[in-house]
């Protein structure tokens, strides 16, 4: 594998619709029962607001967890770039003899 290969594997279209189709049913699902729940309007609210506020943060916590992982993929990128230069400009025959 060359330093200038992707080991990042794009995801498919099929997998993309799968989540978005997943988080739309599953945020309609939960909103359909908080709106059915035999409770006062102020427990309701409260239990919309919690259901935005856990939506948000797991966005959230998602993209903080792809930039760490975004950035230990580019050091280590750096990191094989610098050891490919040293083993090209390595020669096992030459002499260092002055």
């Amino acid at each position: 594998m060359t330093s200038s290969a992707s080991s990042h594997t794009p995801s498919t279209p099929a997998f993309y619709l799968q989540a978005v189709l997943s988080f739309g049913l599953s945020m309609t699902a939960v909103g359909i029962g908080v709106v059915f729940l035999p409770v006062d309007g102020w427990v309701r609210a409260f239990l919309g607001i919690a259901m935005l506020y856990t939506v948000t943060s797991a966005f959230t916590l998602a993209k903080v967890i792809r930039d760490r992982q975004e950035d230990s993929y580019i050091a280590s990128r750096v990191d094989r770039a610098r050891l490919d230069k040293l083993l090209t400009e390595h020669d096992p025959f030459k002499l260092d003899v002055p």
